[in-house]
């Protein structure tokens, strides 16, 4: 059974206006370091935030280090009287955003210029384990069809500018002024992705592989797939069962005897998925053809059956699917939530994704001695070097 980790990206918000909120420095390194079996690190913008999970077995495992690790995050920001929030837009934009002053980010924020004010948004990334080189890019081929599906279950970002977006996840069009963004190609093998990531370094408009775009990837640094194409997820739970989708499609070898599918089809579907969410048509993988996301789940599901069963993952995705198919997407959410209350709507759903948490997590960790300083290399995120 293949191990997987889970990193989470968070925008932390002023409790009264919701306006995203630079945290102090002595907040920001009281926080750093490892927790709970994971980590929390910096992000690009001193108002985000990320937690990583070490490798994970279990999505049991994965709830106790991300129930723990949102509670950490929670009980330290609510001193500046502010929201740790999950959502992969913010409802409103910061005036004056500010990069977190490391190497890495400075180069990043310079290729980028003017896109940095517009780019505050916080994805769910999956890591899932596969060891070997040339298997690792044949999941990732066979995977990538199945993004539109992920996305569409997965929006969580319907705000911009404090309005409503029409879209489901604002953040995938956001992301797409990136360099490298959406699909990736189809690769011939390992040597031809090295080659063609090597190749977009060349061309100077990203820094390293790990600013690399695409809803999917080859970890630069440890042997897993890591799936990007979801928002950041206001629930642990919304979150676990995007990681065991993730686990089952990646592992899943008979999802690639479908039609061939072009990248540009697959595009146009994770529009139509951000657009419109679980109401959108998109590709069904199986047919090449465009269908309900509805249809296409359950065709998903079908497929993935054996691996679900394998991991000890399908009650628990039959579960929360149910709820999220009855209740609705993070986007969905967020929308009602605003229609019924508002600001003080968002609020409340807001800190009940993370404030309600403290009651039942485990004790904070004593703060990490060691400090984030400038430096030429990011902070570690997912998969610690035991792997």
């Amino acid at each position: 059974m293949a191990r997987f980790g889970v990193e989470e990206e968070f925008v932390v918000l002023d409790e009264e206006t919701l306006v995203p909120l630079a945290l102090d420095r002595d907040t920001r390194e009281s926080l750093v370091g490892s927790r709970h079996g994971g980590t929390i690190t910096p992000e690009y913008l001193t108002s985000q935030l990320e937690i990583a999970t070490a490798p994970l077995s279990t999505i049991a495992d994965g709830a106790e280090q991300l129930g723990a690790l949102r509670a950490t995050l929670d009980e330290h920001v609510s001193r500046q009287r502010a929201l740790v929030v999950a959502t992969g837009t913010p409802f409103l934009a910061s005036p004056h955003p500010e990069i977190f002053p490391l190497a890495h980010y400075d180069a990043v924020a310079d290729i980028l210029g003017e896109i940095t004010r517009g780019h505050e948004v916080n994805g769910l990334h999956v890591h899932v384990e596969v060891p070997a080189e040339e298997e690792r890019v044949r999941a990732l081929n066979r995977a990538a069809r199945w993004m539109p599906m992920l996305l569409a279950l997965t929006g969580n970002s319907p705000f911009a500018g404090g309005r409503t977006t029409g879209f489901a996840s604002w953040r995938s069009v956001v992301i797409r002024r990136l360099p490298t963004a959406w699909t990736p190609p189809r690769f011939h093998d390992y040597s031809d992705y090295r080659a063609r990531v090597d190749a977009l370094l060349a061309l100077g408009g990203i820094t390293e592989e790990s600013s690399l775009g695409w809803t999917l990837r080859l970890s630069a640094r440890f042997p897993t797939v890591e799936v990007r194409v979801c928002d950041a997820q206001l629930d642990v739970e919304d979150s676990l069962l995007a990681a065991a989708l993730c686990r089952a499609i990646v592992t899943a070898a008979d999802l690639d005897d479908g039609p061939e599918i072009g990248s540009d089809a697959i595009d146009a579907s994770l529009w139509t998925a951000a657009r419109y969410g679980m109401r959108a048509r998109i590709l069904d993988p199986t047919t090449g053809e465009a269908a309900a996301a509805d249809v296409v789940l359950d065709r998903m599901l079908q497929r993935i059956a054996p691996r679900l069963a394998e991991s000890g993952d399908a009650e628990f995705v039959e579960g929360i699917l149910a709820r999220v198919l009855r209740d609705g997407t993070g986007a969905d959410r967020q929308l009602r939530a605003h229609a019924r209350g508002g600001v003080g709507g968002l609020r409340d759903l807001y800190r009940s994704t993370t404030r309600d948490l403290r009651t039942s997590a485990p004790a904070p960790a004593p703060a990490p001695d060691s400090r984030v300083e400038r430096s030429e290399t990011p902070p570690e995120s997912i998969l610690p070097t035991r792997f």
